[in-house]
């Protein structure tokens, strides 16, 4: 069965059992609500959280846990000699999933007890194509059928037990919690428990997201630098990989481009950002606020490849024929420039929104008594507000950076591919983020250092974010002690 089908099973059960808990509940006190310990409603949650709870934890779990199971069941299933040279059993792992994948309905069948029925002629093309780079792998390979239909076979018997364990506990706990429905049962305390312990949940999995993510990338970055020397990653001014070998990974040149980029993003987008802001909140008309605001936060709505097509097509050949080439500084319309100034305008809305609200937050009797005291206005704002303010007009500034560092599209259309170190802002070059994308793209071998690089590169990219949000911080903390 498929996983949608049992969610939905799984929540009508829950819907079920929470009309008939709290039907129970009342019907026990001949519907005088008083009488019951918890309002009816939390009878009804009672019986419908019994059901849904486990259930919905059991099939996350099994999901999670299923693929790591066959692949290893599958992984033992492989002789040595079926590796073949500059293969690992990853990459033939890989082969076995694809070829499981594409082998599947009543054809599937077919073709893993005749592989010649790929020669069969179909409707869709595209399938006949998949099946046919299918059959080519089960040909040359006849391994690679056999731990195939294992593979279908362990995949299939996992959902039916997966169908058959998650509706019997949802209909079971369900029963259970119907049955110890009554007057003195205290479901109040019980639905509060679960709650709490469901709110306890979601932070732990926030919290244990992000150390999964850490450690990925921490081991992925050690196995890469067991292949390939630190210091030649950290100090390398050169990028160049090639997968047949001799690759140069300097970090240098990404990490430059990342920097000069978000920089010119900032340079523009912090100014502007942050005095539409002033306007809004200290000059501004209501009226004019009303139609200024949403009109600047749409720009936070469009998509960044929108924004990289932007760059491509206007900003760009405007940057070179108007600027680079009069002045003789570049003839490519992509460039940290174009990348840098249409990144900016993505950025306006991060820095505007939260400055404004920011802003508005600061006490009217501060703005009182600087006036009082024959402050004018514009003085106000200077020495009064923005220093009380700044707080949370350095966050808004840091998630424009972290938005700016972390940006991928605009700068593949925007400023190219070109990993190189230079002053010049109307020469192109490349991030690392876009780096990261290009090394994972295509069915590389991730036991080799051109695809663990993006770990490593990964890696980076968090660290740099960390140290912002640090220096953040510490500003931060530093002018609270001054205005608390």
């Amino acid at each position: 069965m498929p996983v949608q089908w049992i969610l939905l099973i799984v929540l009508a059960i829950a819907v079920l059992g929470y009309v008939l808990g709290r039907r129970r509940a009342l019907t026990l006190v001949d519907g005088d609500a008083r009488r019951l310990h918890s309002r009816p409603t939390y009878y009804g949650w009672n019986v419908a959280l019994y059901a849904a709870v486990p259930a919905l934890l059991v099939l996350l779990v099994w999901l999670f846990a299923q693929p790591m199971i066959i692949e290893r069941s599958i992984d033992r299933y492989i002789p040595e000699d079926a590796v073949s040279e500059g293969q690992t059993r990853g990459m033939l792992l890989n082969e076995v999933r694809k070829v499981a994948s594409t082998l599947n309905g009543a054809v599937a069948q077919d073709v893993l007890t005749r592989p010649e029925a790929l020669t069969l002629t179909m409707d869709d093309s595209a399938r006949m194509d998949a099946l046919k780079a299918a059959g080519q792998a089960v040909l040359t390979k006849p391994v690679i059928l056999d731990a195939a239909q294992q593979y279908m076979r362990s995949t299939h018997t996992g959902s039916i037990w997966l169908s058959i364990v998650t509706l019997a506990l949802a209909l079971g706990l369900a029963a259970f919690a119907w049955r110890r429905t009554g007057p003195e049962f205290r479901a109040r305390n019980v639905v509060e428990q679960v709650m709490r312990a469901i709110l306890i949940g979601c932070s732990t999995i926030a919290i244990m997201t992000t150390v999964g993510i850490v450690l990925s990338l921490v081991f992925e970055s050690i196995n890469f630098f067991r292949l390939y020397p630190w210091q030649d990653f950290f100090f390398g001014t050169e990028w160049t990989p090639s997968f047949g070998g001799g690759s140069e990974l300097g970090m240098l040149p990404l990490l430059w481009g990342t920097l000069y980029i978000s920089f010119i993003a900032l340079l523009f987008a912090v100014p502007v950002g942050l005095f539409a802001a002033i306007y809004m909140s200290e000059y501004a008309s209501p009226r004019v606020r009303s139609f200024a605001k949403p009109a600047i936060e749409i720009l936070a709505g469009i998509p960044t490849i929108v924004y990289g097509l932007f760059a491509l097509v206007t900003v760009g050949p405007l940057l070179r024929d108007w600027i680079s080439q009069p002045l003789g500084l570049g003839n490519s319309g992509s460039s940290v420039m174009t990348a840098g100034l249409v990144m900016g305008v993505m950025l306006i809305p991060f820095v505007s929104s939260l400055s404004d609200d920011i802003i508005n937050s600061v006490p009217q009797s501060l703005r009182d008594g600087s006036l009082g005291l024959g402050s004018t206005h514009s003085e106000t704002i200077r020495q009064v507000v923005l220093p009380a303010a700044l707080p949370g007009i350095v966050g808004a500034v840091l998630l424009a950076a972290s938005r700016a560092i972390g940006e991928t599209m605009i700068v593949v259309l925007g400023a190219g591919a070109m990993a190189q170190i230079s002053g010049n802002p109307f020469e192109a070059m490349t991030t690392i983020t876009v780096k990261i994308v290009g090394q994972l793209t295509g069915d590389n071998d991730f036991a080799s250092p051109e695809t663990l690089v993006a770990f490593a590169l990964g890696l980076t990219l968090f660290v740099l974010t960390l140290g912002l949000n640090v220096f953040a911080l510490y500003i931060v903390r530093k002018y609270r002690e001054q205005y608390e």
